[in-house]
């Protein structure tokens, strides 16, 4: 029940249409539909009770109330995914979109986009194409695959691998590689919800040869490889390698009724070249399938440096048979998917373009003396905007990470210019870069100080971004007194 108190804020919050009178929300009236302004006026009001019942302290007065309501307008009307600056030093950055794409993608969406296209027009036959033609012969060429499709993520490759090959059927998976990753994807999870029965074999930290070979029934349909994604397994631990697999899949497939088993790997990162970043080898594709794998299956916008899709790669029978699969459909990608990944594909065909013009490995493979430089430009673009009553900076050796769940044990070399704030503070700095500033910024903070990569940021017009943010916060704290 609530308080006296409570009673008496609940009875003083204003209505409506008296709230429509305010000057301020009567100049909205007039720019926008009086029903969206009245919606969000009532939404408004009904946030403030809702906090006035929690306990909250809240300002009721009908001018406080037309203000918020102008933000909440204001928002409305105004675009919430746009551009922004990392500065944060991860590079496949989940939250910001993962990969940047090359420019040729970019070229290529905005071609796409502005008109009609020849997305499943064969231009030559003069009849009805197939929209994986834009992009398979391209990934047959740079993995050495026979045949592939392409779906909307990598989470969908999965599901519609195992819904294909082993619905009512067996799937044989080590303990030690049952992972969760971001947004809940959990491994026995999209198990159940494909129509597969998991099979554990092996412990946590080993699985041996052994185990698959004891848990191969009539019922196997394949013997799966999960990639570790976002966490590794160190110390005294174990596993069966791809080319491992095979022989047990051979020797078994042999000995069935049932037919051959199914050896496929969702490799997650996506690798098509050797990505060098601190001396950690990761697996690529073409590696994965040459060592026997029959099915392989990625993301795109990880550390391949293109669109969000889910590519699978392998035998040109499989693949066929999940292009007929119902969920190619569901899950297919649109046009503008497909122009970027072509034209990042494309890139591959030269590994020189590869890590001159994909953002993503040439921030993997980043040059430490060109980062230095870049930090050194940030500096002095910071330094002619502080007043030392603001702040001192620094540049500083640091660690950046590849991120979205890519080379999880990588620390890769790299140097950011720290800002040791004399007023206002970190955090203040950090929420007013990312919330406030036209161009959101998002930085991290360290030991009080706000550290701005320049691994990630991406040219000298970023550079300058971020020396206005800091001095726009700065101007916005007018004449605060230094801490």
């Amino acid at each position: 029940m609530p308080t006296p108190d409570q009673l008496k804020q609940l009875r003083s919050l204003p209505q409506v249409e008296e709230m429509l009178r305010q000057p301020a929300l009567a100049a909205m009236t007039a720019a926008l539909p009086r029903t969206l302004v009245v919606d969000q006026t009532r939404a408004q009001i009904d946030e403030l009770r809702g906090r006035v019942l929690a306990g909250d302290e809240v300002d009721l007065s009908c001018e406080a109330v037309a203000t918020s309501v102008v933000s909440r307008l204001r928002r409305l009307c105004s675009p919430s995914l746009r551009q922004a600056v990392n500065a944060s030093g991860v590079i496949v950055h989940t939250n910001l979109g993962r990969s940047v794409l090359p420019e040729p993608a970019v070229q290529a969406v905005l071609d796409v986009a502005r008109g009609y296209s020849t997305l499943e027009y064969d231009v030559h036959e003069l009849r009805r194409g197939s929209r994986h033609d834009h992009y398979e012969a391209l990934v047959c060429a740079v993995t050495g695959a026979e045949a592939a499709i392409a779906v909307n993520n990598n989470a969908a490759a999965v599901m519609m691998v195992l819904s294909e090959f082993a619905q009512g059927r067996e799937v044989v998976v080590s303990r030690g590689e049952l992972v969760e990753i971001g947004g809940s994807f959990r491994v026995p999870d999209i198990m159940r919800a494909s129509g597969a029965d998991m099979v554990e074999v092996g412990t946590t930290n080993k699985t041996h040869g052994f185990d698959y070979e004891r848990a191969i029934t009539e019922r196997t349909a394949l013997l799966m490889k999960v990639h570790p994604s976002n966490y590794r397994l160190t110390g005294f631990v174990e596993d069966v390698s791809v080319q491992g697999l095979r022989a047990i899949a051979d020797a078994a497939g042999t000995a069935r009724e049932s037919g051959p088993v199914l050896v496929y790997e969702d490799l997650g990162s996506g690798a098509l070249v050797d990505i060098t970043a601190a001396d950690l080898h990761e697996a690529t594709v073409s590696d994965v399938l040459s060592s026997g794998a029959d099915l392989v299956s990625f993301s795109c916008d990880k550390l391949l440096g293109g669109p969000q899709a889910g590519i699978i790669v392998g035998r040109r029978e499989a693949i066929a048979r999940l292009k007929k699969n119902p969920l190619a459909r569901v899950l297919r990608l649109d046009k503008l998917s497909i122009a970027a990944l072509e034209a990042t594909l494309r890139l591959y065909l030269r590994e020189d373009n590869v890590r001159r013009q994909i953002p993503t490995v040439r921030m993997l493979d980043a040059d430490e003396v060109e980062v230095t430089a870049r930090a050194e430009r940030l500096k002095q673009r910071l330094d002619a905007v502080l007043s030392p009553a603001d702040g001192i900076t620094a540049i500083e050796r640091e660690v950046a990470r590849a991120g979205g769940g890519a080379l999880p044990m990588c620390d890769i070399p790299t140097t950011v210019v720290a800002l040791d704030l004399k007023r206002g503070s970190a955090l203040g700095c950090e929420r007013y870069l990312s919330a406030e500033n036209p161009v959101p910024i998002v930085a991290r903070i360290r030991s009080e100080r706000v550290l701005f990569d320049a691994l990630t940021l991406l040219s000298d017009d970023e550079l300058d971004e971020v020396a206005q943010g800091v001095r726009r916060y700065f101007a916005g704290l007018g004449s605060e007194e230094p801490r």
